[in-house]
């Protein structure tokens, strides 16, 4: 899963709070925009999984918006999963499952997580390798179930190139401490879902330049 990088302050970065609950100002000011859009395009009912959770800010925020989803999170580090537990616990939301351990990058994990109607992944890819990435996308479309949709958010390059000066700045940051990671191409990440069997959703341009991906399953 994601490399430990020291990441700039306008990266995904978690500050410590009380309780084992950590606080990412990232997800303070995506959440309303990604709920949005996951409420216009989300199934209704049915299971959906949560990759790399995080702080869990983004678990409660999306499993109170979309109460007929059963909701499961998940996250590699230890003190991670304890704060998603922490926020959830606050939340008391019967749909939101306790955090479970989850490597997205390992092959093979799609075999028992599989029938998912949706599947979530907020701001990792620009954190993994192309390999990496291309083995998350590939057994989060083997995981999901006939007409399940997956969603990606984050950052990327559009066509080859950075929005801006402060993604060019960031990218090189990452790539700086490990080549292997940075931002992936839109292009190149909507050719990675189709050679998965998805089907391109929508392309949605989301505030901070980021983008958001949308793909589903062919019934």
């Amino acid at each position: 899963m994601p490399r430990r990088l020291n990441l700039p302050d306008s990266a995904s970065v978690a500050d410590a709070g009380t309780g084992g609950r950590m606080h990412a100002p990232s997800a303070a000011r995506n959440i309303p925009h990604i709920r949005d859009l996951l409420t216009q395009y989300a199934p209704a009912t049915g299971r959906a999984l949560e990759l790399a959770s995080g702080t869990g800010e983004h678990a409660v925020a999306l499993a109170c918006a979309l109460p007929g989803l059963e909701w499961q999170p998940t996250d590699v580090d230890e003190a991670r999963l304890r704060s998603i537990d922490a926020h959830a616990g606050d939340a008391g939301l019967a749909n939101l499952r306790p955090a479970i351990t989850l490597d997205a990058t390992a092959p093979g994990w799609s075999g028992p997580h599989g029938g998912q109607d949706l599947i979530v992944l907020v701001n990792l890819l620009h954190l993994i390798s192309t390999p990496e990435a291309r083995t998350l996308l590939s057994e989060a479309a083997a995981a999901l179930a006939p007409d399940g949709m997956l969603f990606v958010y984050g950052p990327f390059l559009r066509d080859g190139a950075a929005t801006s000066d402060g993604d060019a700045r960031f990218d090189a940051s990452l790539r700086a401490q490990d080549p292997e990671v940075g931002f992936k191409d839109d292009w190149d990440v909507i050719d990675w879902l189709h050679n998965a069997w998805l089907e391109l959703i929508a392309v949605v341009e989301m505030p901070a330049n980021n983008l958001s991906i949308l793909a589903r399953k062919p019934a």
